[in-house]
């Protein structure tokens, strides 16, 4: 995922309220996508304008990254931390991958029925 520029003024409110990271956290995979931001460190006394921010924040990443979650139902996702102090980005994505494990065969068995031999024997 390419990461997109962050808007000035979220920027400038972030850096106001003395918050050192923005991460957003993408996910999806059902056809639905889902966004978690985070803004480090919290500073419980700011909460109200923490919460303001967030909601902004994540109003303007779904516009930047038009992130869909379309997919086969397995889920997967892409994070994008926005370091403010040292004026770095970084990305990172993962997935879940479906194993499988074949424990062998056995005879079918049925309800007050002897086992029924397989033609393959």
């Amino acid at each position: 995922m390419n990461i997109e520029p962050l808007n000035k003024e979220l920027y400038n409110r972030a850096k106001a309220l003395g918050i050192t990271s923005i991460e957003l956290g993408f996910s999806g995979g059902n056809d639905e996508g889902y966004l978690n931001v985070t803004l480090l460190p919290w500073d419980q006394n700011k909460r109200d304008d923490y919460c303001k921010l967030n909601a902004d924040i994540e109003n303007w990443a779904w516009g930047a990254y038009s992130y869909s979650g379309a997919g086969d139902g397995t889920e997967y996702g892409d994070e994008i931390v926005y370091d403010l102090v040292n004026k770095k980005c970084s990305t990172k994505e993962w997935n879940m991958v479906r194993e499988t494990k074949e424990f062998g065969k056995v005879p079918l068995e049925i309800d007050n029925v002897e086992a029924i031999e397989s033609d393959d024997e």
